[in-house]
C-alpha cells in the first residue's frame, strides 16, 4: 500500500516549486462564500484560503514568508457550551507565520466571518515555529550541495548524491552551542544511504557524520565528522516485491455489516450506542476529540495526544542529540495517512478528510485521514446460573476512530475506542523502522541492539502526552487520586487479608504531580460532587493507567529542561484556553520549559475548577532482533472508565446476538 511517504514526497515536491505549483481552478477566495460550520469544525479549503487571502492582503506579505500553520482558533470554550440564543459563533483562524528572508516568526488571528486580522504579533526573539514540510527537502538539497559533505561522504567511498539520504533531525537546545548559533534556524541533518534507488536506506546509516544546516539562509554551517566508521552493507528491504515467499495459507477473512453500521454521522457529528462526540483533526495533533458524551452526559470536553518526545539513550557525540518533539518540532496533522480499506481499516468504515495549508498557503486535503468503524471485541459480560441454568452473554462492539502518521522512520497509529460500558480506550500503535546507527568492526553496543550485522538500534523511549479537558456531568469538577492499602495486622485485620482505597483529593497543581504506582493500584479520578448517582456519591470517571514510563535520563540532561512534564506521569492545571500543549507552543530550539513545568509555578487551585488532565505514557524500547527490517506493532495506551457514573451496569441493556 502507498504510505505517507509517498504523499509527504509530493508535498515536498510542490512545495520546492512554489507558488506557481497551484492545481486546479481556484475560485477567487476574497469573494468567495464559506460554508456553514459547527464552531468546533476543522477549517475546510475554502476558510484556508480566505484566511490566506485575508491575511496576505491586510498585511501586504513579502514572497519570503511561508505559512507554518493554518487552523481552526477553537472558540471560547463557555460559547460552545452555553451559546447565546440567536448570536453566532465567530469562525476564526490561528495563522503561524516565518519571514525566512528575516528569520522572524509571528503569530495571527483572522477574523473569517469579517475577513480582518484582529491580531498579528511578532514571536519572540530566538522562538523558532515548528520545521516546515518544505525544509524537509531543502535540507537534503542543502547538504548534497555543500563541498564539504561532499567531501565527508567521498572519504567513507560515497559518491553518487542521488543514492544519498539526509533527514532533518531538529536541533533542540542541549547547552554549549556556538554563540554565533544563537538566533538561527538549525536542523541537524543525519546522513544514511542507498543500495539501489528503491532500497531501504536505513539499512545503511553513515555513522559519525553531522551536518548543521541553516534552514533560512539554506546553507550548511558546519559538517561535523568524527570519523570514519564502514557503513553496513546488508539489506534491510521490505517491500512485498522483497519477500521471496509469503504465506499461502491464511483464508479472508471478510467483515460484513449487510444492514450496514450502527453508527450515525451528521457532518463530523458521531452517534453511536448512546455516545456521541465530534472527529476534529489539526495540522499539529492531527485527530482530536470534541464534545463527548454518553447518554447525552458530558464525558470529554476535548481529548487528543497533545505531544511525543522519543528520546534517544546513547551518549555518544553522534546520538544523544536524537530527541524529537514530533508534535511541536513537526506536526503529526500534516504528515498523516491517506488510509486504504482492507489493509488499514477493516469492515463497513467511514472516513473523515484532514485539511491544512501548506507551506505557501495552499490548501491540501488528505483523503480518508480518519477512519470510523465498528469492531467485535469478544465477551462484554455473561453469567449462568448453575441452578437455574439460566444463562446470558453478550458479545462487546466498540467504534474504533483512528489515524496514522509517517515521522520519518516510524509510523504511529492513533486509535480511540469507545465502548459499549461507558469506557473510552486509547491506543497508540508504534511500528516502522527503528533509528539506525552503524558500528565499528567488533563492536558490541551497549546502548542499544546489534538488529543486524553491524547495524545498531539505539534504545529510547516514546512519550506520549494526552492532554484530557474532562467535563463529568459538567465543568465543575475535582481530581483524586486512590491508592489500595493494606490494614495493619490487628484486631481490624486479625488474619491480616484485608485492604481498603484510599481516596486523597489533589487540590493543588503541585499537589497533584503524581506517578504511576502499580504497587498500590493506584488510580485517579475526576469526579462531579455537583452531580450524584443513586446511591449518593458523586459521579465520575477513573484514569487507569496502562503503559508508564518515566525518563531514564538523568535530571541535567537538557531535553527534561525543555519538557518538564516528562518527569512526572500525571498533571492536573484549571482550564486555560491558552495552556494548549504541555512543553508548550514552540518548543523548537527552545532552551527552556514554557507548558507545564512553567504554569504550574503558581500553584493554582483545583477544587471544584474545570479540570484538565496531562496524562504521560509511552514505552521504554529495548530494540530486539526481531524489530528489524520492520517493528512489528507495539501498543500503549490507558483507559477512561464510568465511576460511579452510572447507577448500575450500563451495559446490561444491549440486546443478545440474534442467531443466524
Amino acid at each position: 500500500m502507498p504510505g505517507s511517504r509517498i504523499v509527504v514526497a509530493t508535498l515536498i515536491a510542490l512545495a520546492l516549486l512554489g507558488p506557481a505549483a497551484r492545481t486546479g481552478a481556484q475560485a477567487p477566495v476574497a469573494q468567495a462564500e464559506v460554508a456553514v460550520r459547527h464552531p468546533l469544525d476543522p477549517l475546510g479549503p475554502e476558510e484556508i484560503e480566505l484566511a490566506v487571502a485575508t491575511i496576505r492582503e491586510a498585511r501586504k506579505l513579502p514572497e519570503g514568508v511561508r505559512f507554518v500553520s493554518v487552523a481552526l482558533n477553537e472558540p471560547e470554550k463557555a460559547k460552545v457550551l452555553h451559546p447565546t440564543p440567536g448570536a453566532a459563533v465567530p469562525r476564526e483562524a490561528r495563522v503561524v507565520l516565518l519571514d525566512r528572508a528575516t528569520g522572524r516568526g509571528y503569530e495571527a488571528l483572522v477574523d473569517l466571518s469579517a475577513r480582518s486580522v484582529p491580531r498579528y504579533e511578532a514571536l519572540p526573539e530566538g522562538v523558532q515555529p515548528p520545521v516546515l514540510l518544505e525544509e524537509f527537502g531543502e535540507c537534503e538539497e542543502t547538504a548534497k550541495k555543500s563541498p564539504a559533505f561532499r567531501e565527508a561522504l567521498k572519504k567513507r567511498g560515497i559518491e553518487d548524491m542521488s543514492l544519498v539520504m539526509v533527514d532533518a533531525w531538529s536541533a533542540g537546545h542541549y547547552g554549549g552551542e556556538p554563540p554565533e548559533d544563537r538566533g538561527r534556524r538549525y536542523v541537524r541533518a543525519l546522513t544514511w544511504v542507498k543500495a539501489s534507488a528503491t532500497d531501504n536506506g536505513y539499512a545503511h546509516p553513515v555513522e559519525g557524520l553531522m551536518t548543521i544546516i541553516d534552514l533560512n539562509r539554506k546553507e550548511v554551517v558546519r559538517v561535523e565528522d568524527l570519523g570514519v566508521v564502514p557503513v553496513p552493507a546488508g539489506p534491510g528491504n521490505w517491500g512485498r516485491a522483497d519477500v521471496a515467499k509469503v504465506r499461502a495459507d491464511l483464508k479472508p477473512l471478510e467483515v460484513v455489516q449487510a444492514d450496514g453500521p450502527s453508527f450515525e454521522v451528521r457532518g463530523r457529528e458521531v452517534r453511536w450506542q448512546k455516545w456521541t462526540f465530534r472527529v476534529g483533526f489539526t495540522p499539529r495533533e492531527g485527530l482530536v476529540l470534541h464534545t463527548v458524551a454518553y447518554d447525552g452526559r458530558p464525558v470529554l470536553y476535548r481529548g487528543s495526544i497533545a505531544e511525543m518526545v522519543v528520546p534517544y539513550g546513547d551518549p555518544k557525540e553522534s546520538a544523544y542529540r536524537k530527541n524529537v518533539f514530533d508534535l511541536g518540532e513537526y506536526g503529526v496533522g500534516i504528515l498523516a495517512n491517506s488510509l486504504a480499506l482492507g489493509c488499514d481499516c477493516l469492515g463497513t468504515i467511514r472516513y473523515f478528510d484532514g485539511c491544512f495549508a501548506d507551506n505557501h498557503g495552499r490548501p491540501v486535503v488528505i483523503k480518508n485521514a480518519v477512519c470510523l468503524h465498528e469492531e467485535d471485541v469478544g465477551l462484554l459480560w455473561k453469567h449462568t446460573d448453575w441452578r437455574t441454568a439460566q444463562s446470558e452473554v453478550r458479545r462487546a462492539r466498540r467504534l474504533a476512530v483512528s489515524m496514522i502518521a509517517n515521522v520519518g522512520n516510524y509510523d504511529y497509529g492513533f486509535y480511540w475506542y469507545f465502548h459499549q460500558d461507558g469506557s473510552i480506550q486509547m491506543e497508540m500503535k508504534l511500528t516502522g523502522i527503528v533509528n539506525t546507527q552503524a558500528l565499528k568492526p567488533g563492536e558490541t553496543p551497549k546502548h542499544g541492539t546489534e538488529v543486524a550485522p553491524r547495524l545498531n538500534a539505539p534504545n529510547h523511549q516514546h512519550f506520549f502526552n494526552a492532554r484530557l479537558d474532562l467535563d463529568v456531568d459538567g465543568e465543575a469538577n475535582a481530581a483524586q487520586e486512590v491508592n489500595v492499602r493494606s490494614d495493619p495486622e490487628g484486631p481490624e485485620n486479625p488474619h491480616g487479608n484485608a485492604f481498603y482505597a484510599e481516596t486523597t483529593a489533589l487540590e493543588t497543581e503541585s499537589a497533584a504531580r503524581r506517578d504511576a504506582d502499580p504497587a498500590s493500584a493506584r488510580f485517579w479520578r475526576v469526579v462531579n460532587a455537583s452531580k450524584t448517582n443513586a446511591l449518593g456519591g458523586p459521579v465520575g470517571y477513573r484514569l487507569c493507567p496502562g503503559e508508564t514510563l518515566r525518563p531514564f535520563a538523568r535530571p541535567s540532561f537538557a531535553v527534561l529542561k525543555r519538557a518538564q512534564f516528562l518527569t512526572h506521569n500525571l498533571w492536573v492545571t484549571p482550564y486555560r484556553a491558552d495552556e494548549r500543549y504541555p512543553a508548550g507552543e514552540y518548543p523548537n530550539q527552545n532552551p527552556e520549559d514554557a507548558g507545564l513545568g512553567a504554569w504550574t509555578k503558581a500553584d493554582r487551585g483545583l477544587a471544584k475548577a474545570d479540570v484538565v488532565l496531562w496524562y504521560n505514557f509511552g514505552q521504554t524500547h529495548i530494540p530486539r532482533v526481531e524489530d528489524w527490517p520492520v517493528m512489528p506493532s507495539a501498543s500503549v495506551g490507558f483507559a477512561l472508565k464510568p465511576d460511579g457514573f452510572f447507577d448500575a451496569n450500563p451495559a446490561l441493556d444491549v440486546a443478545p446476538t440474534a442467531l443466524r
